[in-house]
C-alpha cells in the first residue's frame, strides 16, 4: 500500500502500487508492505528515534519478520534532489528506494554483508530496468543518464 503524507503531482499512485508490488515479489516478501511518501522532516524525526542519527535520508525500512513485510518510509524532498542530481525523474528515484528498502526488509544489510546486497540489488536492477541502486552510488562515481 502507498501512502502518501506529501502528495505530487510527479507520480502516479498506481504506477508506485504496480512497481512495489513487483520488487516485492523479488525480495521474496510474502507479507503486507506500506511504502510511505513523506517529508525531510518525518525522515529526520524517524532516522533519530530509530537509528539515533539527527538527520534526513532517504530511505528507512522497518521489517515485521513474523509477518514476512514490514514498512518503508522514503523523504519526496531527498528523492527529488537525487533524481536531479542523477539525471534521471522523481518516480525512477522512488523506484530505486523501494526496491532497495524492500531487500532491507527481507533481511539483507549492505553495511555486512559484504557485497551480497550490493550484488543483488544490482541484478534485480537490472531485471526492473533500473539506474544505479544506492549502494553503488556510494561504491562508484554516478553516471547521469541520458
Amino acid at each position: 500500500m502507498i501512502l502518501e503524507r506529501r502528495k505530487t503531482r510527479d507520480l502516479s499512485r498506481l504506477a508506485l502500487a504496480r512497481f512495489a508490488n513487483r520488487a516485492q515479489r523479488a525480495a521474496g516478501l510474502a507479507g503486507e508492505v506500506n511504502v510511505l511518501l513523506t517529508s525531510d522532516a518525518e525522515l529526520r524525526q524517524l532516522n533519530l528515534q530509530f537509528r539515533h542519527k539527527d538527520q534526513p535520508t532517504d530511505v528507512l525500512s522497518f521489517p515485521d519478520p513474523q509477518a514476512q513485510g514490514g514498512d518503508i518510509a522514503i523523504s519526496l524532498q531527498t528523492a527529488r534532489t537525487q533524481a536531479a542530481s542523477l539525471g534521471h525523474d522523481l518516480l525512477t528515484e522512488v523506484k530505486v528506494l523501494i526496491l532497495h528498502g524492500m531487500l532491507h526488509l527481507a533481511g539483507h544489510d549492505h553495511e555486512s554483508d559484504r557485497g551480497q546486497m550490493l550484488k543483488l540489488e544490482s541484478r534485480l536492477r537490472a531485471g526492473l530496468n533500473l539506474p544505479a541502486g544506492l549502494i553503488e552510488r556510494t561504491t562508484s562515481t554516478p553516471r547521469r543518464r541520458p
